[in-house]
């Protein structure tokens, strides 16, 4: 038995290693898109609730004014689940960890002070990205005298977790699941070149004119900040691409996105903060609108950072 344990353990080791050496190594460029028969969803993806093609920031806020803590759910596909927050002055949320994959937190409003387990605590306002790696519990506290408002987004599978040191009771059980005092094994996620821990956004890109490149990498969860000018919105007849399994959202950090969708009206101009969906299966066609010149950044959101995506054959070498 414990020849067995030590064994595993350098499995294991070798494993994360493995892991961390595949995050830093540099990404090569896509291929050649290759002609296939690429399968398409019939009939349309419906969008369920809460799934919406565009939540305007403005809609939410208007459902909770007056309200000084509140969550609103604005995602739910198979893969991931997104919901605005909000988190009056002077509170904290308890202590958690998520079970298998990252958390991506884009901070909008008010202040947080970000406590990660064994990193340096940091203050977060508005665009912030925060990345907490898989099962290294957290806490968000707001600062100031402001309520925080921010943006989580999550693996659809995950579940929270609770370190026994700062929790004093069992916590409450969630439909279907029970929780149990048990030893957690496999593991904590840590911090790379690829998925930092956080970015202040406005500070290092808009400001500073670092490149917007991908903020968190990872299967089950590509957090990707897509910039450029805006520009005259394509016909119709520019379809964009469609994904074979997954649903894709985007967050509208900066400026404004134009945004076609099959079988939708055109979105004209998003404003910051709203968030768009493309259900799984529908050509889409992102660009970004207001006066001419004018910077965007949308935060593009899926499960796979090496996604599918299917043009049509017309439009080869546009991709």
């Amino acid at each position: 038995m414990i020849h067995l344990t030590r064994r595993r353990a350098r499995v294991a080791a070798a494993a994360a290693a493995a892991l961390v050496l595949t995050a830093q190594a540099p990404r090569p460029a896509p291929p050649a898109p290759v002609e296939m028969w690429v399968p398409k969803k019939t009939p349309f993806a419906a969008y369920d609730s809460p799934n919406r093609p565009w939540w305007k920031l403005a809609d939410v806020l208007a459902l909770h004014r007056g309200a000084s803590d509140w969550s609103q759910p604005i995602v739910r596909n198979r893969d991931l689940v997104a919901d605005w927050h909000q988190q009056g002055a002077g509170k904290r949320t308890t202590e958690m960890a998520y079970s298998d994959n990252r958390t991506a937190i884009i901070v909008w409003s008010g202040q947080l002070r970000v406590a990660i387990a064994g990193q340096p605590s940091f203050v977060a306002s508005k665009g912030f990205e925060v990345d907490v790696p898989l099962r290294v519990p957290f806490t968000l506290e707001t600062v100031g005298d402001q309520p925080a408002l921010w943006f989580e987004i999550h693996a659809a599978t995950d579940m929270r977790l609770y370190p026994v040191a700062s929790t004093t009771e069992r916590p409450r059980d969630v439909a279907g699941f029970h929780y149990e005092r048990r030893l957690a094994s496999g593991g904590a996620g840590t911090p790379d070149e690829i998925n930092p821990l956080y970015l202040d956004y406005y500070k290092d890109v808009v400001q500073g004119g670092a490149r917007a490149t991908a903020f968190v990498a990872t299967q089950h969860l590509f957090v990707n900040n897509i910039r450029g000018r805006a520009t005259p919105t394509p016909p119709s007849s520019n379809l964009g691409h469609f994904h074979v399994g997954y649903d894709e959202f985007w967050f509208v950090m900066e400026g404004n996105v134009d945004l076609q969708i099959e079988g939708e009206p055109l979105i004209k101009a998003a404003a910051p903060g709203d968030v768009l969906t493309a259900k799984q299966g529908r050509w889409h066609r992102a660009s970004f609108g207001g006066p001419a010149g004018q910077m965007g950044t949308r935060v593009a959101v899926n499960p796979y950072p090496m996604g599918l995506h299917g043009y049509s054959v017309e439009s080869r070498g546009r991709q």
